[in-house]
C-alpha cells in the first residue's frame, strides 16, 4: 500500500438522550461515507458516561456500527474513568479495572497497533497510565514490544489526552492536570519514543482543535464531533469548534486536512449539560 487515508474523530460523546450530539455523529458519518477513507479511528469519550451508564457505550458502539468503513477506538475518561494525577484532585470517576473491560468487550481493543504504507501506527490507553491497575504495567511492556519492531520507518501515535501543553517539562497545575498525560508517565513515554521517528501524535479530549509541531514531531489535537466548551467553563487555547481530521499517509510523508462535516453545528456545552438534568 502506497498510500494511507485516516479519518480522527473524537470526543463523539455518545448517548440516547442528545439528539443534538447524535445529529452531529450523523452528520460526521455522511461525511465519510462520502470520502471512504481507509480506517476511522475514534481517539476516546466515545461514549458519554461509560461508568455509569452500559447503555451508552452500547448505543455508541451500535452508531459506529453504521460507519461504511472500519474502525479503530481507544478510550477517553468518559468511557473508562480517569486517571490520577500527582497535583490535581482526586479523579470522578477514578479509572477501573471494570471499565476498562467493558470498554473492550463492548467497544473493542483499547489499545492497538498495525502496518499501512510504511508507516507503524499505535493507539495506546492513556487513562490507565498512574492508575497502578496491573494493565498500566501490561501496556508499557506491550509497547516496549513494538517499538522494538518499528525497524526505523515513521510512527503515528493515537491517545485521547494530549502529551503536553507546549513542552515536555510543562508543570502540572491542579486546574490542568486532568488536561494531558500526568507524569510521570508522560516523561516515560516520551523516552519510549525517542528511539524511533516519531512523527504524530493525534489526540482529542480538549474540544479544541491545535496543531502544532515541537522538534520533529507534529501534534495535532482533534476537535469534539460532539460539542464545545465555551470560554467560562474551559481557557481557550486554540480554535474551539466541531469537526474532523483527516490523513493522507505515504512512506515517507503525510498530509493532514483539518475539516468539518457539512451541516455539523457547534453545540455549546451548556446546551448538552440542560440535556442532562439531574446529572451533572
Amino acid at each position: 500500500m502506497s498510500e494511507f487515508r485516516l479519518t480522527q474523530i473524537s470526543d463523539t460523546h455518545l448517548g440516547r438522550r442528545f439528539p443534538g450530539l447524535i445529529e452531529n455523529f450523523h452528520r460526521v458519518c455522511a461525511h465519510i461515507d462520502t470520502e471512504r477513507p481507509d480506517l476511522v479511528i475514534n481517539t476516546g469519550d466515545v461514549s458519554f458516561d461509560g461508568p455509569t451508564s452500559r447503555d451508552d457505550v452500547e448505543f455508541a458502539k451500535g452508531l459506529h456500527n453504521a460507519l461504511p468503513v472500519a474502525c479503530r477506538y481507544i478510550p477517553g475518561n468518559h468511557d473508562i474513568g480517569d486517571n490520577p494525577t500527582a497535583i490535581g484532585p482526586a479523579p470522578k470517576p477514578p479509572v477501573t479495572e471494570a471499565h476498562r473491560r467493558q470498554f473492550c468487550d463492548i467497544i473493542g481493543e483499547d489499545h492497538w497497533s498495525f502496518e499501512a504504507a510504511g508507516w507503524r501506527f499505535i493507539g495506546l490507553n492513556t487513562l490507565v497510565m498512574n492508575s497502578g491497575l496491573a494493565f498500566e504495567t501490561e501496556q508499557f511492556d506491550w509497547l516496549s514490544q513494538e517499538i522494538a519492531r518499528v525497524n526505523g520507518g515513521p510512527v503515528a501515535l493515537f491517545l485521547h489526552k494530549p502529551l503536553f501543553l507546549n513542552l515536555p517539562d510543562d508543570p502540572e497545575t491542579p486546574e490542568t492536570s486532568i488536561r494531558y498525560v500526568p507524569q510521570p508517565a508522560r516523561a516515560r513515554l516520551i523516552e519510549m519514543f525517542a528511539r524511533v521517528d516519531l512523527r504524530l501524535i493525534a489526540s482529542g479530549h480538549v474540544h479544541q482543535r491545535r496543531d502544532f509541531t515541537f522538534r520533529y514531531t507534529r501534534h495535532v489535537w482533534a476537535p469534539s464531533v460532539g460539542f464545545r466548551i465555551n470560554d467560562a467553563r474551559q481557557d481557550r487555547i486554540a480554535i474551539k469548534e466541531t469537526g474532523l481530521v483527516e490523513y493522507r499517509f505515504r512512506p515517507d510523508s503525510f498530509e493532514v486536512r483539518h475539516v468539518r462535516a457539512a451541516g455539523q453545528a457547534d453545540i455549546d456545552i451548556e446546551e448538552v449539560l440542560l440535556q442532562m438534568g439531574g446529572e451533572h
